[in-house]
């Protein structure tokens, strides 16, 4: 049997205006795949994220999550898929605790399922020693854990993470990147960066978008291909308008 295709992206355009931010983007992810959505500042990553997602409705173009179309059935969708937006809605009064109930209750947990889930992402995500702190006095490395606490929490098949290292120190990162491998091992991970050394210690594929358009897509050992570097392959897949 093959493998069924966790996250589809056919044809996605999005356009703002009379900016054009991304361009009949194409690709695939299938189960159990860890995938770095890579490219520079201003590339279209985060827009193409929130296509995917369904925060944003495309101009033209589909997406699916789970089989499921995103703008048909965005309830369905969310059901399969965890999203760790860049900057997280946060609120600082809350405890990690407190705000993990508020987001299972919204998302319809039985009080049996929302204890054991609230139990698993806060060993998961190592919040246990501020868990009952308020989440404003929390550092931002904290608060980024809490925001993936939150992705996890209805244990999705699916996860699309959007810089989830970004502003965070290189043991934070460190974590971060741990636990990304960790969750690659059961789920399908999308994770976009715009930092190479991101690549390879968490991806075993790598899609490169400039421009608004995908300029690359294979493994990250194939970017490195010819003796050039991933700095090199960086620059020259960002030289010229895609």
């Amino acid at each position: 049997m093959s493998t069924p295709l966790m996250i589809e992206a056919y044809n996605l355009s999005k356009q703002f205006g009379d900016f054009l931010a991304v361009r009949d983007v194409t690709f695939t992810i299938p189960k159990g795949e860890v995938v770095a959505f890579l490219g520079p500042n201003g590339a279209g990553k985060s827009t193409t994220m929130k296509l995917l997602t369904g925060f944003v409705a495309p101009t033209s173009g589909t997406a699916k999550i789970a089989g499921i179309d995103v703008q048909a059935d965005r309830i369905g969708v969310a059901e399969h898929l965890g999203y760790l937006p860049e900057n997280g809605p946060l609120y600082p009064d809350m405890t990690p605790t407190s705000l993990l109930k508020f987001f299972g209750a919204a998302r319809g947990l039985d009080r049996r399922k929302l204890t054991d889930r609230l139990e698993a992402v806060i060993a998961q995500c190592s919040l246990g020693s501020v868990a009952h702190k308020p989440i404003g006095k929390l550092s931002k490395g904290y608060r980024q854990r809490v925001s993936m606490a939150q992705a996890l929490l209805h244990d999705p098949e699916v996860l699309i993470l959007d810089e989830p290292t970004s502003g965070l120190d290189p043991n934070q990162i460190r974590g971060v990147r741990q636990l990304i491998r960790e969750l690659g091992q059961s789920k399908t991970v999308l994770v976009s960066t715009h930092i190479l050394q991101e690549v390879e210690p968490v991806a075993n594929r790598v899609v490169f978008i400039h421009d608004g358009r995908i300029v690359f897509d294979g493994k990250p050992k194939d970017m490195l291909k010819g003796g050039k570097s991933l700095e090199d392959q960086f620059h020259s897949l960002t030289a010229q308008p895609a």
